[in-house]
């Protein structure tokens, strides 16, 4: 086997339960269309989402602003690395735009990572939310936000433009975060879904599995988020988006996941979407009400 040979991850076969079927359909070709015409990026296409045909044939999509070249390098996303472009402020009356011709009930926005820039992005943040909420004011809104790499007056400035739900991903548990999201830090993502909830915020958050972890690491981090305030948990299969990212280890069969859901509920979590193709702003809408 030559040198280049061995760099090159291989993909392992996937199983019947992460078939999904293709893009197709009008409520599809409108929101493709909305998206070009508007010069939007979505995570569903820069993330390589398996749930994109189904969401946007409901209708829906999740928009990233700030542009789609992230400033972090982690390991299992597919989102492009590097130095990002001045962003356009005039991007968030362009969203607002587009989810208010979408006819969009509940909203996610999410962005990529931009550490070089002093507010981390918050300002472009609250103006799109309040941009929103001006033209389509019964939207409800999900704002999936990254690691603010401690600026907590950035995450103040993000978190209080009138969203109802904050999500900020784990991703993986602790003892993979080196590999995983080598520029993040596991405690200080757990203080920032701590905060995001002293603020009176519904918190949300979630971890992909398949890495290499094991239930005892999945149930820490279970515990880890109920006890810094996480109300709404989503674990899903990792899926390794291209040759250059990491493998997956193990495709976790579905009853697995029932039990990861049971588990979360008993340790204190308000709502769990647990399934091997959940991703975090799969069947978003039903984490803006407090679970009874």
């Amino acid at each position: 086997m030559s040198v280049v040979e061995k760099n090159v991850k291989q993909f392992k076969k996937k199983p019947d339960w992460l078939r999904v079927k293709l893009p197709i359909g009008k409520e599809y070709a409108k929101v493709r269309e909305l998206v070009d015409r508007h010069r939007l990026h979505t995570i569903c296409e820069s993330g390589n989402c398996p749930n994109m045909g189904e969401c946007w044939g409901a209708g829906t999509a999740t928009f990233m602003i700030l542009g789609n070249v992230c400033t972090r390098s982690c390991t299992f996303c597919a989102v492009a690395t590097g130095r990002p472009p001045e962003y356009d402020e005039e991007e968030p009356s362009r969203v607002a735009e587009a989810i208010q011709k979408m006819g969009v009930k509940h909203a996610v926005i999410t962005s990529v990572n931009r550490d070089e820039l002093k507010d981390r992005g918050a300002e472009i943040w609250y103006q799109t939310v309040v941009k929103i909420k001006e033209l389509s004011p019964s939207t409800t809104i999900e704002t999936l936000i990254p690691d603010v790499k401690g600026s907590w007056d950035a995450l103040i400035r993000m978190i209080s433009a009138g969203q109802e739900v904050v999500s900020h991903n784990l991703e993986t548990v602790e003892k993979l975060y080196r590999r995983v999201r080598p520029q993040a830090k596991y405690y200080r993502s757990l203080e920032q879904i701590q905060r995001t909830k002293d603020n009176g915020k519904r918190t949300k958050s979630g971890i992909m599995v398949g890495l290499g972890e094991t239930d005892e690491d999945v149930f820490k981090t279970i515990d880890d988020l109920a006890e810094h305030g996480c109300d709404v948990l989503t674990i899903g299969q990792y899926l390794q988006p291209t040759n250059m990212h990491l493998e997956v280890e193990e495709f976790v069969h579905p009853d697995k996941f029932a039990f990861y859901k049971e588990e979360g509920l008993k340790r204190g979590i308000k709502y769990v979407e647990s399934s091997p193709l959940v991703r975090s702003s799969y069947h978003a809408e039903k984490h803006v009400i407090p679970a009874t």
